[in-house]
């Protein structure tokens, strides 16, 4: 079974939001579903031990050019997440992505717009696209 697309899921969150359809019901949910990613994602490294953060300053080289930079900035995370905390980490994201879709629901927005404007930025600022 192939994913559905943007449309089809914010189709299918529109039928699916009954109790939240305040504007303020979803922007507090949204809040509320990204800290339960950031919290998944700390419990899987406090708790489970699974992943490590071993953050440090991010240093840049002035004499490496944009596309080695990729090669020297790390990401701070030593190890993988164990497939319990992978199934955790991605229910949490599933959860942010229902209320954002929610959000772009009642705003009139398409998520399908807002990727691919998203990804045309990109395209054309490549690496200065420093977001």
């Amino acid at each position: 079974m192939s994913a559905p697309s943007l449309q089809a899921f914010q189709d299918q969150v529109s039928e699916l939001l009954l109790r939240h359809r305040s504007l303020l019901d979803v922007l507090s949910k949204t809040g509320q579903s990204s800290a339960s990613v950031n919290r998944a994602v700390a419990k899987a490294i406090t708790d489970c031990g699974c992943i490590e953060l071993h953050a440090t300053k991010q240093t840049f080289e002035p004499d490496v050019d944009l596309e080695d930079a990729k090669e020297v900035v790390h990401t701070h995370v030593h190890g993988e997440l164990c497939e319990n905390c992978r199934e955790v980490v991605s229910a949490e994201l599933g959860r942010n992505l229902f209320y954002m879709s929610a959000l772009c629901n009642l705003l009139d927005i398409n998520m399908d717009d807002v990727v691919q404007r998203e990804s045309q930025k990109c395209s054309t600022l490549g690496l200065f696209n420093l977001s």
